[in-house]
């Protein structure tokens, strides 16, 4: 029985390991999203879509050339996330006072990330605050899937879509 109960044991904990073993430093993904208007998109992910804003900070003009990611240009992120967790995707958004792309209607219509999927327990609250805002529902939505849940599309200031799945 000893040997059975070990023998368990050792499966459970080289199972264990073998599943943390991967390259990556973090379980989960930080993303960028450059908005027209600053102001507008954080309150629109905040006080619409419920987002808590976690932190934030500036990037300098020579550490965002030095990084290839501006020719010298300073920034300042925000960084959002569903719910304060160290494990949470971060959603960061920066401005750089650009135009705001061309309206589309479907995501078929410029390549790049399109759209942002954002699982929800319940879609009634954030369904509401649509509704308080004045934001546009896309297609049929809130429409009922297969399994059930609640799906709403809509867009963002900046025309990103923005998928709401819930129950």
């Amino acid at each position: 029985m000893k040997q059975i109960l070990l023998i368990c044991l050792f499966i459970s904990t080289s199972l264990c390991l073998g599943q943390t073993e991967t390259e990556f430093d973090k379980p989960y993904i930080s993303l960028g999203v450059i908005v027209s208007d600053l102001d507008a998109s954080l309150d629109f992910y905040t006080k619409v879509i419920g987002m808590k804003q976690t932190g934030e900070f500036s990037v300098t003009g020579p550490i965002g050339k030095s990084t290839g990611l501006t020719g010298g240009v300073p920034f300042d992120v925000k960084v959002l996330k569903l719910y304060d967790d160290p494990n949470a995707t971060e959603y960061k958004l920066m401005s750089f006072k650009n135009q705001k792309n061309n309206p589309e209607k479907h995501i078929q219509e410029r390549n790049g990330m399109r759209y942002t999927t954002i699982f929800l327990k319940s879609v009634d609250a954030v369904l509401q605050r649509i509704k308080d805002h004045n934001i546009k529902l896309l297609g049929d939505t809130p429409i009922e899937l297969p399994d059930g849940r609640t799906f709403i599309l809509v867009q963002d200031p900046d025309g990103v879509f923005i998928e709401l799945i819930g129950n």
